[in-house]
C-alpha cells in the first residue's frame, strides 16, 4: 500500500473593528476587567455573529493576540473514574488511557473543538486539532471522550508546546 501525503490549507480571517462600546449588565463600561460577562459592541456586520458564530474565537488588540495553533504538546492528567457515569453494578467506570489515533474533545478557554491523538508518552500527548485555536503556552485545557453517545469530561491537561500556522509550513513540499 502506498501512502499519500494530505496537505491541508488552513487560513486565518481577522475581523477588525472598532469597540463602541462596553456594558456588564445595565452598566456602561469605560474599561474591561478579567472577570464577568463584558458586552463589547461593535461596528462588525452582525450577520457575522448571529447564531453564536463567533463563539470561542478571541477578541484582543491588533498585533497582541496569541499565536494559532493546529497541533499541540499538551501535559496531561486523566481522572480515575469517569464522573455522572455507573457502568454495570452500582461502581464509576474507569477511564482509560489515551491511545495513539483517538479523537477527543478538547476545550482551551471557551473555544471547543476536536483533538487527534498522534503520540502519547507517560503524561504527555500530541493532539492534532480539527480546526485552529487562537490560545498560548501554559493555557490549561478540558478533555473529553465520546461515551455511550456522550462527551464525558476525563481529564485536564496544559499546554507545553505547539505547531502554528505560521509553522505549519515545514514539510509541506
Amino acid at each position: 500500500s502506498s501512502r499519500v501525503l494530505w496537505t491541508l490549507a488552513v487560513t486565518q480571517l481577522p475581523i477588525f473593528s472598532r469597540i463602541v462600546s462596553l456594558f456588564a449588565e445595565e452598566n456602561e463600561l469605560q474599561f474591561a476587567v478579567p472577570g464577568g460577562l463584558i458586552g463589547v459592541g461593535t461596528k462588525i456586520d452582525p450577520t457575522l455573529t448571529r447564531a453564536d458564530r463567533l463563539v470561542g474565537q478571541v477578541l484582543g488588540e491588533v498585533g497582541k493576540l496569541p499565536d494559532i495553533y493546529i497541533e499541540l504538546e499538551i501535559s496531561f492528567f486523566l481522572l480515575r473514574r469517569l464522573l455522572g457515569v455507573k457502568s454495570d453494578g452500582d461502581k464509576q467506570e474507569k477511564v482509560a488511557k489515551l491511545t495513539k489515533g483517538e479523537i477527543l474533545l478538547v476545550n482551551i478557554g471557551s473555544t471547543s473543538t476536536g483533538g487527534r491523538i498522534t503520540a502519547v508518552k507517560n503524561d504527555l500527548a500530541k493532539v492534532v486539532l480539527t480546526s485552529p485555536v487562537c490560545t498560548s503556552v501554559g493555557e490549561k485545557l478540558a478533555l473529553s471522550r465520546r461515551i455511550d453517545k456522550h462527551w464525558r469530561l476525563i481529564g485536564w491537561g496544559q499546554i507545553r508546546r505547539g505547531i502554528t500556522i505560521g509553522d505549519s509550513s515545514e514539510g509541506s513540499e
